[in-house]
């Protein structure tokens, strides 16, 4: 079986699959499940999720798995502004096994599952083990049991019972159903087999660099070898884009790697969904996701027969379809001439026409904000043209008011949806559609009425009564609220604007907790120094961990997650440590599609102190000379003074020294979060002078220290003597962590 596939975290590639082929699928046991249903599907684009090497028992671990991947694939665009142009369903099939195979070694058993999905591009020794692909025929099958669904409106995901990273795109998506980043491996493979996107890897195979892109201008349209000069001149590629800043982070721009290349080829981002999971699209590749899921569906659902002229005493009319985010535009015209109707009926009686005949057409089209390709905007429009006769009698209709279509009543609807109600449609009357909002009367009769408008907050009933009919809404208009915590800190600093500023000197975690006032998913996400807003999923090895923050970032598998500061994904990109202040916000998309407004806290991020030759722990009596090596105390109590002599360091981490300190031409001083009894004098360090928190109950003297480029710091201290900087080179930085000092400060301090 040949077929394409684009593999996460690899490669695309003509792919012999050694699949075993089924000759006829067992459909009996299936079931179809509908998730989300918004339309006909005949006029919808359906997602059709299949589940592989789930048991019967499993079934409850499949529902799961498609309801995280779906609550997460709803909170990235286009797919939460376009929510109702889709249609989700599930087919659950019992499997006689549990679990896929060759997962996750070549060595693990082939199970007997209905779409035989199996990691390692089907079990082959030559395959990419993260290569998750199954039995085409046999997904078809089962695809098709879905009524009104086809090759043309659906796209066919196909969800494994693993916990091993994976995934393909192609003609179908595959992902893994409960890793960590599995929910993130759905929309990048969709981002494939829907979108046409590639992939923006500069690898091949994880942890080896690809060589350099020899081949021609890329007919991908997020990758190139024009310069932006160049883009800009021949009008090509990105270049409406160029400049903006990314929704995925960074500025549209030219960077390069991508399409497996180390080198020779570039792309719109610095990252995106396309090479990073976890980031949105950028512009590039949401514009492209637009086109593709219009293209699924009509932007004119139903309208007023085209096929025979009709008379001038009659209502015509159109449906749109109704994006969640905003609303479509509608112009009419007579004989070319714009009218002053935008609804989606117009009484032709109204217009008291001239004897004779006559040409009126509706304009539908989609004013999104994530389209600027004339071409695709244009994809994005269409017309209606009628005939009219004036001569032409209608004959009475007797078509009772009704509703046709709405925005689903049985999920709460978010603070800034558009809802809509669509109505039957009498030849003889325009039909309105009378809005409440909490019972009182809003102020419009059109099908749709965009709620950003009305600036809610809290929770709300919006009706719609069309005859004697009646639809109702409940509107969340209740933001979710995040909560973090970090790891341990050597100070915390409460800042005037209510933020909260934390010093580390090391690795530390966060965990966001996200709480709201329904039940529902929550998704929580946060970034980095204002770049692109990143899926909080845990940590890559398990979701129930908190995510780590290093100063290089942390390898697994051969990629590289949790650098603070300026990402980096593979092991050869910039590893700089990200010392210094960063700002982490942080928020959370609710069921309802309302997210919360952002809130931040800061880092401030210091280098490590020195490896330790020796390490104090508990109680230690006695004075401690420390004449070479490096010192650590380590949570200890230490009763007696401490001397450090020329090119030795001392380093105390959360301890107690009853005597005091002192340090002459030491190579190093640090005391983190450390209470001095007694007086400190710290002169000429060498390299390393790092003291923050804690306190000192005598004087405290810093002076002549010359540590070149890695500055001193003296740092959220409580001193009750004096605190004397003199003769440091550079000055000592309290790094916005002001000092307590009781005995008065002098010089650099």
């Amino acid at each position: 079986m040949l077929r394409r596939i684009l593999i996460a975290g690899m490669v695309s590639a003509l792919a012999l699959l050694p699949l075993p082929i089924t000759a006829q699928a067992d459909t009996a046991a299936a079931t179809v499940v509908p998730i989300r249903v918004t339309g006909d599907p005949a006029k919808r684009f359906n997602l059709v999720i299949l589940g592989d090497g789930y048991t019967a028992a499993d079934m409850p671990k499949f529902r799961a798995d498609v309801d995280k991947h779906m609550n997460v694939l709803f909170t990235i665009e286009p797919y939460k502004s376009y929510r109702n142009y889709m249609n989700v369903y599930s087919v659950e099939i019992p499997s006689p096994e549990s679990g896929v195979s060759c997962d996750p070694d070549l060595t693990s058993p082939k199970r007997n599952t209905p779409l035989h999905m199996a990691f390692w591009e089907g079990c082959d020794p030559q395959g990419v083990q993260r290569a998750l692909v199954l039995d085409d025929s046999a997904a078809t099958t089962y695809a098709n049991l879905v009524p009104g669904t086809t090759a043309s409106n659906r796209q066919i995901l196909a969800i494994a019972n693993s916990t091993t990273y994976g995934g393909v795109g192609g003609t179908y998506a595959t992902a893994s159903g409960g890793n960590a980043m599995s929910s993130l491996i759905t929309p990048h493979e969709l981002g494939h087999s829907l979108g046409g996107l590639q992939d923006e890897y500069d690898y091949y195979a994880r942890g080896v660099r690809g060589d350099a892109y020899t081949d021609g201008e890329p007919d991908s349209v997020h990758h190139t070898l024009l310069t932006e000069q160049q883009m800009t001149q021949q009008q090509k590629k990105w270049w409406r884009w160029l400049g903006e800043p990314s929704e995925s982070g960074g500025t549209i721009g030219r960077y390069e790697s991508g399409m497996y290349s180390g080198t020779g080829v570039w792309r719109p981002s610095a990252h995106s969904i396309m090479k990073t999971l976890g980031y949105y699209y950028d512009q590039v590749g949401r514009e492209d996701m637009v086109k593709s899921i219009s293209a699924k569906t009509s932007i004119v659902q139903d309208s007023t027969p085209t096929t025979k002229t009709i008379g001038a005493d009659r209502v015509v009319w159109v449906v749109p379809m109704h994006p969640n985010s905003h609303q479509l535009t509608i112009t009419w015209t007579v004989d070319g001439k714009a009218l002053a109707a935008n609804g989606q009926q117009l009484d032709l009686r109204q217009l008291n026409l001239k004897a004779g005949r006559h040409k009126v057409t509706a304009t539908v089209a989609d004013p999104t904000d994530f389209v600027r390709d004339p071409a695709i905007r244009q994809a994005l429009t269409a017309t209606r043209s009628w005939n009219v006769d004036t001569t032409v009698k209608t004959p009475p209709t007797t078509t009772a008011l009704d509703f046709a279509d709405t925005t689903e009543t049985d999920r709460p609807l978010g603070g800034d949806e558009v809802v809509f109600a669509d109505t039957t449609h009498p030849t003889n009357q325009v039909v309105p559609v009378q809005w409440a909002l909490d019972g009182k009367a809003l102020p419009t009769a059109a099908n749709d009425v965009d709620l950003k408008g009305l600036k809610l907050t809290g929770s709300h009933t919006v009706t719609a009564k069309v005859g004697g009919k009646t639809r109702s809404w409940t509107v969340d208009a209740t933001d979710p609220s995040t909560d973090y915590k970090l790891s341990d800190s050597l100070v915390t600093v409460h800042r005037a604007d209510g933020t909260n500023e934390y010093v580390y000197n090391g690795p530390f975690t966060m965990k966001l907790t996200a709480a709201d006032d329904r039940t529902g998913s929550l998704v929580s996400e946060f970034r980095t120094d204002g770049d692109g807003w990143f899926n909080y999923f845990g940590w890559p090895t398990d979701s129930s961990q908190p995510w780590h923050f290093t100063p290089s970032g942390t390898e697994i598998d051969h990629l590289v997650y949790g650098k603070l500061g300026k990402p980096r994904l593979s092991p050869w990109d910039d590893a700089t440590p990200s010392y210094g202040q960063h700002t982490i916000e942080y928020r959370t998309t609710d069921a309802a599609g309302n997210t919360a407004a952002a809130k931040s806290f800061q880092v401030n991020l210091l280098p490590a102190p020195p490896a330790c030759t020796t390490t104090i722990t508990g109680r230690h009596d006695g004075a401690l000379v420390v004449r070479d090596g490096v010192t650590c105390l380590d949570h200890a109590q230490l009763n007696g003074a401490i001397v450090v002599q020329p090119g030795a360091s001392l380093v105390a981490t959360s301890s107690t020294i009853t005597g005091g300190v002192t340090a002459t031409a030491a190579n190093a001083v640090e005391l983190l979060d450390t209470t001095v009894r007694g007086a400190a004098s710290i002169a000429g360090t060498a390299q390393d002078l790092t003291i923050v928190g804690g306190s000192v109950t005598g004087a405290l003297s810093v002076s002549g220290s010359h540590t070149g480029s890695r500055q001193p710091v003296v740092a959220g201290i409580t001193v009750a003597g004096a605190l004397s900087c003199v003769g440091n080179t550079p000055a000592p930085s309290n790094i916005a962590a002001p000092n307590t000092v009781r005995g008065g400060s002098f010089g650099q301090c």
